[in-house]
């Protein structure tokens, strides 16, 4: 199973490896016939313009290739076409520095964003880096059009808002000096809750004792002013109104809001629009139930400030209205009641820059909350473009506050900006390829919520400066029938080959093919190739960088010998499959290096005087000699002794070198064996020493040094042979022989002894044998 999954993993890396090498090499898996068409591959591409550059069979898409190959291939760097895009600025005024209670600017003299204005010049591929700065400027005026819901639910709200004008003019007052604000109100479509309801209850849609004004869709009650009083005023004329459906239609009211700038009298400031209502919206889709289908058209219908056209216009859908609000650079506050906070959160997502606060049930709250939904939407800037044009890319990257840098959607914006703060942006902007249309484009950059903006006009080298000189009709294109450009001829219509020297219609026929045999074989182009116009054009790889070439395709840069798994060693190019070596290497595959420094010995003589340096190796002449300079002499007297020690503490840890062992002793591989018989025998291919030595406690150890292909290596035999000693056996000998005497000595004492014994005993008896045969004689005599 390993073997199984390393087999998979190696025939991956080989896929993976083909697979980038095919993608690395764009430029020529492009096949581009002309210098333009090359620079629109990629920014690593370049266009040789060498006549010579091509070798035989290497069609013209061949010049175009990356700048190091196309230099590897001989290719002068001055004849290699390679532009590279540009950048001007064109208006740079700098940011605003200003205080407070400064000498007051006009709207249009404020800059909060620098530079204002750009070209670029892109070349397919390359990113063109811009940094744009950011400022927010101090006392920076703003225009505030508060647009609310004046349905019945609204009364309480609406006697606080009253006064709502010159107190929140005081409490802006903190901000800026310059603050207008403007009123509007709005109800719902006349159409649409009241279709079956009695004229009498359009006209007071309230109750009897309750005295309310006719439904309506939208009203622009007050223009933006500085007059607070006015304001008050104004709104203190106004009614409630009343309708029969809980959701509003407050997005047709929005919408007018910000496409009747003129009637709104919006500047080119700060612009907020804060939304008030205690209930939902209707909003795309809705105005069918009144029998409206068609779309709401995104344009200004007011007249006498009034909407006229709520009858006949749908309600706007959201991304309609967060398109028109983004392109009048409205930012807006959603002041909803806590019951409505969840709906609106929602759609504050939606729309750029907006917030949303809680309104209190009367409304008590609102300056208070519209400061607040101010210094949290001014405290973060966010950058939009507008739509790209085809095949151009942008990245952004910002570096906010306390080196704060984000990249991605998140390098788009800066939070938490305070007044007077400084951010910046740094934008790439990348080409791939040219537009269709070939006339210039334009980026507009903005931070949403503000008036200001960055134009940048693009435009695209889709040309070389060498196509500015072409030749046309040039006879070196075959009587005129092409272009010649940047090296090579661009083919008049109808006519192909590198000289253009055929017509389309007779490219392929048996006379011309003759040409492209070899030998009159019956290969055409080698089986490499196609034969053009009786020419060969060699066929390209998988893998980019292998090549054919020759006048038949027989040629190829990929079928030379190799060393270590590399072409040509690594040390040498492949032409029609011979190895062209680099300096100081030879051989069939450069595998032989010329330089002899790796063979010099410390004493400075090449291979100690010994050999022979041979492709950077010693090759040793005297037998009795090797190792890499020829400086080991494994059989020579004093081997052994010189081991001595390090074979002891490696092997068996004792010796003078047991506590330096690691350190000085490593220089040899170490094999052990169980006896001497297992030791290598001198039979072997290289020279080998028998060593026996014995050590301080007069013990035997033996082993063999050799040295392999340069690779040191010592057999040991892993047990000591320790003898008793040579003065131990005579003592022994002595002892024992002394025992035996001394045992034999006592032993004839003993016996002796015992002889003795026994005779005195033999004595005793027979005495008393005799007394004992006497008694009986006498007692016979006596009875008898």
């Amino acid at each position: 199973m390993d073997l199984k999954l390393l087999f998979i993993s190696a025939l991956l890396g080989i896929v993976c490896c083909s697979s980038a090498q095919q993608e690395g090499n764009e430029c020529i898996k492009a096949n581009a016939l002309s210098c333009g068409e090359c620079i629109q591959v990629g920014a690593k591409c370049g266009w040789c313009t060498d006549t010579e550059f091509l070798k035989q069979g290497e069609p013209t898409s061949a010049r175009c290739d990356e700048l190091e190959s196309l230099r590897k291939r001989g290719c002068d760097a001055a004849r290699i076409e390679n532009p590279h895009g540009s950048q001007k600025i064109l208006k740079n005024k700098a940011v605003t520095n200003r205080k407070k209670g400064a000498e007051k600017l006009r709207p249009e003299d404020i800059t909060q964003i620098q530079p204002q204005k750009l070209s670029l010049n892109l070349r397919s591929g390359e990113p063109q880096n811009i940094k744009l700065k950011f400022k927010r400027a101090e006392d920076y005026p703003i225009d505030l059009y508060y647009l609310m819901d004046l349905s019945y639910s609204m009364k309480d709200d609406l006697e606080n808002v009253k006064n709502l004008g010159t107190s929140l003019m005081k409490e802006m007052s903190k901000i800026t000096s310059d603050f207008r604000i403007g009123f509007g109100s709005f109800v719902e479509k006349t159409v649409m809750p009241y279709i079956s309801t009695t004229p009498a209850k359009l006209l007071n849609p309230c109750t009897v004792d309750q005295n309310c004004t006719s439904p309506f869709s939208y009203k622009n009650v007050l223009k933006l002013t500085s007059n607070g009083q006015q304001f008050n005023i104004l709104v203190g004329n106004q009614q409630i109104s009343g309708n029969l459906d809980s959701p509003e239609g407050g997005f047709d009211a929005i919408m007018q809001v910000a496409v009747c700038g003129e009637h709104i009298g919006w500047r080119n400031v700060t612009r907020l629009l804060v939304f008030s209502t205690d209930a939902g919206f209707h909003f795309a889709g809705d105005g069918k139930l009144g029998g409206i289908v068609l779309p709401n058209d995104g344009k200004c219908h007011l007249e006498n400030n009034m909407y006229s056209m709520s009858h006949y216009y749908d309600y706007p859908s959201i991304a309609h209205l967060v398109q028109k609000l983004s392109e009048n650079n409205i930012q807006t506050i959603f002041a909803v009641t806590e019951e409505f906070q969840p709906v609106y959160k929602e759609l504050k997502n939606l729309i750029p820059k907006s917030a949303v606060g809680t309104l209190s049930a009367n409304s008590s709250n609102v300056i208070n909350l519209i400061v607040d939904a101010y210094n949290s939407l001014s405290s973060e800037v966010i950058l939009e473009n507008s739509k790209l044009p085809e095949g151009v890319t942008i990245t952004y990257q910002s570096h906010c506050k306390n080196g704060v840098v984000n990249e991605g959607e998140s390098g788009r914006k800066c939070s938490n900006i305070s007044i007077g703060d400084e951010v910046s942006f740094n934008i790439n902007i990348t080409a791939q390829g040219c537009p269709k249309q070939d006339k210039p484009e334009s980026i507009k950059i903005k931070p949403l919520g503000f008036t200001e903006e960055v134009e940048i006009l693009l435009s695209f080298i889709c040309e070389c400066e060498c196509h500015k000189h072409g030749i046309e009709n040039s006879d070196m294109c075959h009587n005129g029938n092409g272009t010649f450009e940047c090296g090579a001829c661009r083919c008049n219509k109808g006519r192909v080959g590198r000289q253009c020297e055929c017509r389309k219609d007779e490219v392929s026929t048996e006379d011309l093919d003759k040409n492209c045999r070899k030998d009159n074989g019956t290969d055409i182009c080698s089986n490499n190739g196609e034969c053009v116009c009786g020419t060969c054009e060699c066929k390209k790889r998988d893998n980019p960088e292998e090549r054919y070439s020759g006048k038949f395709c027989e040629c190829d840069n990929f079928n030379c010998d190799r060393s270590n798994n590399k072409l040509c060693g690594g040390h040498g190019r492949c032409e029609c499959r011979v190895c062209i070596c680099d300096a100081n290497y030879t051989g069939s595959a450069c595998d032989c290096s010329l330089d002899a420094s790796t063979c010099l010995a410390s004493n400075k003589q090449i291979c100690n005087g010994r050999g022979i340096c041979e492709c950077g190796t010693c090759r040793c002449t005297d037998p009795k000699f090797q190792g890499p300079t020829c400086e080991i002499c494994p059989t020579c007297p004093g081997v052994c002794t010189e081991h001595k020690e390090c074979v002891q503490c490696r092997a068996f840890g004792t010796g003078e070198k047991k506590d330096t062992c690691e350190r000085d002793c490593s220089y040899f591989n170490l094999i052990k064996v169980k006896d001497r018989d297992k030791l290598p025998q001198p039979v072997q291919a290289f020279p080998l020493m028998h060593c026996k030595e014995r050590d301080a406690n007069d013990c035997w150890f033996y082993y063999t040094y050799a040295v392999n292909n340069t690779e040191k290596e010592v057999h040991v035999v892993e047990t000591l042979e320790c003898p008793a000693g040579p003065d131990i056996i005579p003592i022994v000998a002595g002892v024992v022989t002394g025992i035996v005497l001394i045992g034999l000595a006592l032993l004839l004492i003993w016996k002796l002894l015992m002889i003795i014994h026994d005779r005195r005993e033999f004595a005793k008896f027979e005495k008393e044998k005799m007394n004992a045969k006497w008694d009986t004689l006498f007692c016979c005599f006596i009875c008898g």
